[in-house]
């Protein structure tokens, strides 16, 4: 049954990845592109971190998964932030 739900977990985060990279590719604006990519991809690595965890059999492991996708989501906010000011800054500017 673990071995199932890890598995359903892992494919919708994967799911979530290609849901994100289509956004990224069809969306009109950097905004859109950019609030596309950010939530799709954090949560389809929650969903593949999930899937991970259930599927290892330590708790370390299992911690360092989470800490790992902890880390990426203050990344990836921090950085579609800077890249979202940046261009609000060379749009005013022109």
């Amino acid at each position: 049954m673990i071995e199932v739900m890890a598995s359903l977990l892992t494919v919708s985060g994967v799911g979530f990845y290609l849901a994100g990279s289509i956004g990224l590719l069809r969306l009109p604006d950097l905004y859109s592109r950019l609030h596309a990519l950010t939530k799709a991809d954090n949560l389809g690595l929650g969903l593949l971190i999930a899937g991970l965890a259930l599927h290892t059999q330590d708790l370390l492991i299992a911690l360092k998964l989470v800490l790992i996708w902890l880390a990426v989501l203050a990344a990836s906010a921090a950085s579609a932030h800077l890249i979202a000011q940046h261009a609000r800054r060379r749009e005013t500017q022109s």
